[in-house]
């Protein structure tokens, strides 16, 4: 069985997560989405609600699960048998990071690292973009699952 990984905060999922997701569902026999806990990132949605909303936008994907981890990504690869992490490309700046971090990977752990490009469509988006304007007010809906963005509202309705 051919399995990957995709890592990440997911502060919200956003249009192009699912883009990947969806690409690399299609690549591989499963699919694990890694709900990344960070203790140094502020976030506005917790782990477990970061995790349901993916379980809710993914719901469609047989091959693709969601679950949370805490510690090195090559360590919950080496727990579930995973050989590949995938990571999403938007520009050249996410590259240059991007490979060192997958260089660590694989010398650490044998774990090699499939990049994907973003589709052009989404190659400007991030989770900290659409918060950013969101919170003045800007429209992000279409950047967004439609569930998706109405939490975010309510989220930033709570918070302000």
């Amino acid at each position: 069985m051919r399995r990957a990984v995709y890592p990440g905060s997911y502060d919200p999922v956003t249009n192009g997560h699912l883009d990947i997701i969806e690409r690399a569902a299609n690549v591989f026999d499963e699919v694990v989405i890694a709900v990344l806990i960070n203790k140094s990132k502020t976030t506005l949605f917790t782990v477990e609600e970061r995790t349901e909303m993916l379980r809710d936008v993914t719901s469609h994907l047989a091959n693709v699960r969601v679950d949370s981890w805490y510690g090195l990504l090559v360590e919950y690869c080496k727990q579930h048998d995973i050989k590949v992490i995938v990571k999403g490309l938007r520009a050249v700046s996410d590259f240059d990071y991007e490979l060192q971090m997958a260089q660590m990977n694989q010398q650490l752990s044998g774990v090699d690292t499939l990049f994907m490009p973003t589709s052009p469509t989404y190659s400007f988006l991030s989770s900290s973009l659409v918060k950013e304007v969101a919170k003045y007010g800007g429209d992000v809906s279409h950047l967004l699952p439609p569930q998706i963005n109405d939490q975010l509202l309510k989220r930033l309705a709570e918070r302000a």
